[in-house]
């Protein structure tokens, strides 16, 4: 799928080489570690796609250079793996926050009150309505070891018997934010990547703790249960975030395809709000929630060999394969 702006970032290796930081325009990458006009950001260390978020007003007028170059300091795009394009210190993850796909879940659930489904839609429908009008967003915490390259398995743990798909817009954070308001938060976002925040919805509910809930670390954070990217899409190529599209085939067949438009809380209301609890940082990550189209909802969760193809407007396509977990 064709990249919104005429480049991205990325974090790729050649075999047996170490992972380095690349510019990516059309079908080729610059290995941005072995560029001198980019070692200032490195600060002593590596250069890695983070330590450019965290220089990134300076970082982007010389990406928009270098993207430009006719030199033969190119790679082809092809030969190399493509990493997780950034390493986060936080990810923020956003729960109900597609009015559809709240709705279709509250029906999967099935109430063991035994409601019908047309009065538990219509309550779902009418608590998204509320939350539209005076409610706040639900944010909880995700793992970075969650993190998984774009193209890498999915190992399906042996604990988990609902393994789901969830496909996500992620914001990726540059300046730093701290308590901000909505009319200042897409200025700290540098740029968009794709997630697919897998669950295991078997996990989500503790039956033996009702009165606590929900189970975030053992639903969401197995690892490479986040597969994420390919790129870094700079924010001032990507347009309206909440205008984007987003679309996950498994098998071929589409299972969720929806405009952003769908979110209760857009990215503005997302970041502003996890502002006011913590100081989000350069490279962290907040998920926008999932659209309707999961597996629960359809009765299909995945399997050993399912393909998964993740796809926003204008930020590029994961493509992961699901595995068995080997026994030990």
């Amino acid at each position: 799928m064709k990249l919104a702006g005429p480049f991205a970032l990325g974090t790729f290796s050649a075999p047996g080489q170490t992972a380095f930081p690349g510019l990516v325009a059309g079908d080729r990458v610059r290995d941005l570690a072995a560029n001198r006009d980019f070692a200032v950001f490195a600060a002593g260390g590596p250069l890695t796609t983070r330590s450019l978020l965290e220089h990134w007003d300076e970082a982007l007028p010389r990406l928009t250079a270098a993207a430009g170059s006719v030199d033969d300091g190119w790679i082809p795009l092809r030969s190399l793996r493509a990493h997780a394009p950034v390493e986060p210190r936080q990810i923020f993850q956003s729960g109900a926050n597609y009015r559809t796909h709240v709705i279709e879940l509250a029906v999967a659930h099935e109430p063991p009150d035994g409601r019908p489904a047309a009065q538990v839609r219509a309550e779902a429908a009418a608590m998204m309505e509320r939350r539209t009008q005076a409610g706040d967003p639900y944010l909880f915490i995700g793992l970075p070891s969650s993190l998984t390259g774009p193209y890498d398995d999915v190992v399906l743990p042996s604990w988990c018997a609902q393994p789901d798909w969830e496909l996500e817009l992620a914001a990726v954070i540059g300046a730093p934010a701290w308590r901000i308001g909505p009319e200042r938060a897409l200025a700290h976002v540098a740029a968009y990547t794709i997630a697919n925040d897998i669950t295991a919805r078997d996990q989500v509910f503790r039956r033996d703790m009702p009165g606590i809930g929900t189970d975030w670390l053992r639903g969401k954070n197995a690892p490479g249960f986040t597969p994420l990217g390919p790129y870094l899409v700079p924010a001032g190529f990507a347009g309206d975030p909440d205008g984007l599209r987003l679309t996950l085939r498994l098998n071929g067949q589409v299972m969720q395809d929806e405009s952003a438009k769908d979110m209760i809380f857009g990215v503005a209301r997302l970041v502003s709000y996890a502002s006011q609890v913590t100081t989000l940082l350069p490279g962290d990550l907040v998920l926008t929630g999932s659209p309707a189209g999961n597996g629960l909802a359809v009765g299909r969760l995945l399997r050993p060999g399912d393909v998964m193809e993740a796809t926003i407007s204008g930020l590029g396509s994961q493509r992961t394969r699901c595995v068995s977990e080997q026994a030990e």
